[in-house]
């Protein structure tokens, strides 16, 4: 039977299913919503929901949940994700399962907390200093932030790393009519568990390996810091097996970029020019190429639902012969489309951008004419 949720209803619902176990949070339009499910919902289970004092506490508890072994999981909003970014990293650096949903609100600063935006695009991608690679995935609607949420949690355990899930306030605040018995079922993965022969901290032999986990405070002695380190979890400084640990923390999740990509496609042949979006954004982008084909106009659509690692070669794919590429995305200078400007040769990239409203779907079919 279908009911009614809303996009942040929809994170919690999966996230509950995936077997999150922890969260912890910081009230902040408009992830509040995420806040409270989990809350109610994790406390009717009998697992553990937390308020923290602030976001960097929020996050910092949910990474010292995940490290017990714990499912983890913290929500917030872009000025709470600026505060969350050093204890981001430190989950990256220490190979720590979490899931950080984002959801974007006008900026910079406090901005505007009631107004929608998509400007966090490149805060996500540049989150870490180094400018390692995390998985970043971005919902378009209420049905997209269930099975999102669940593919986050996945990557999460399957690389033992950090992953971004960035919605926006519309898709999160916005209720579509879902029957959640007609969603996609997704396993998430274990884990890789250590074992005691042969232990070590950081245990791989090619770089793309995910090290076995073992939890703090379980049977081993586990070794974890935020600093550069050996294979032993110990700090050292021009070592190069610190060196090959680094590496490693990129090449497992690049490695994997194809297995990550996940694009929405509606293409046409002989396409010669293509409509590309994602989020709130990639809704009216789909509406514009419908109202250019009823005009005779053939044009491709791509979504895109994952963001980073950037899914190049399977968008070059997807455009097939088309050379000119409408960008649609709502924030100022068009962030994704600079990011997308490095990888696609030959192909010219057009901006439609908006600033505190979203885009409607004549502003796209416009920039096609």
């Amino acid at each position: 039977m279908k009911r009614l949720y809303s996009g942040n209803q929809m994170v919690a619902e999966a996230a509950v299913r995936a077997g999150c176990r922890f969260f912890s949070g910081y009230p902040i339009t408009p992830a509040s919503e995420i806040y409270r499910e989990m809350t109610e919902r994790l406390q009717t289970s009998g697992d553990l929901a937390v308020g923290a004092p602030d976001e960097i506490s929020a996050i910092c508890y949910a990474i010292g949940a995940a490290q017990r072994g714990a499912r983890a999981m913290t929500a917030t909003s872009g000025p709470g994700w600026a505060l969350m970014i050093e204890a981001f990293q430190y989950a990256l650096m220490t190979e720590t399962p979490l899931v950080v949903a984002v959801v974007q609100r006008l900026g910079p600063s406090t901005g505007g907390a009631t107004q929608g935006a998509q400007g966090d695009v490149l805060l996500t991608e540049m989150a870490t200093s180094g400018g390692y690679t995390v998985p970043v995935l971005a919902p378009s609607s209420a049905a997209e932030c269930y099975e999102l949420t669940l593919r986050a949690f996945d990557w999460a355990e399957r690389l033992r790393t950090p992953v971004v899930l960035l919605s926006d306030k519309e898709v999160a605040m916005t209720y579509e009519a879902l029957d959640l018995d007609e969603l996609p079922r997704i396993a998430v993965s274990e884990r890789p568990t250590a074992h005691a022969e042969g232990y070590r901290a950081v245990s791989f032999t090619a770089p793309e390996d995910v090290p076995p986990f073992a939890p703090l405070g379980g049977a081993l002695k586990v070794t974890t810091t935020g600093s550069a380190h050996n294979k032993d979890g110990l700090l050292r400084k021009n070592d190069p097996e610190t060196l090959e640990v680094l590496r490693h923390l990129e090449a497992k999740v690049t490695a994997r970029r194809h297995e990550i990509a996940d694009l929405v496609v509606d293409a046409e042949g002989d396409a010669d020019v293509a409509v590309l979006s994602f989020g709130i954004t990639a809704r009216a982008a789909r509406q514009a190429v419908l109202s250019a084909r009823r005009a005779g106009r053939r044009a491709t659509f791509v979504g895109v639902r994952s963001l980073f690692p950037i899914p190049a070669q399977e968008i070059r794919a997807a455009l097939g012969g088309a050379r000119r590429v409408v960008v649609a995305e709502e924030n100022l200078s068009g962030l994704y489309r600079r990011v997308l400007a490095a990888e696609l040769d030959g192909v010219t990239l057009c901006g439609v951008n908006a600033l505190g409203a979203m885009i409607r779907p004549d502003a796209i079919l416009e920039a096609l004419s």
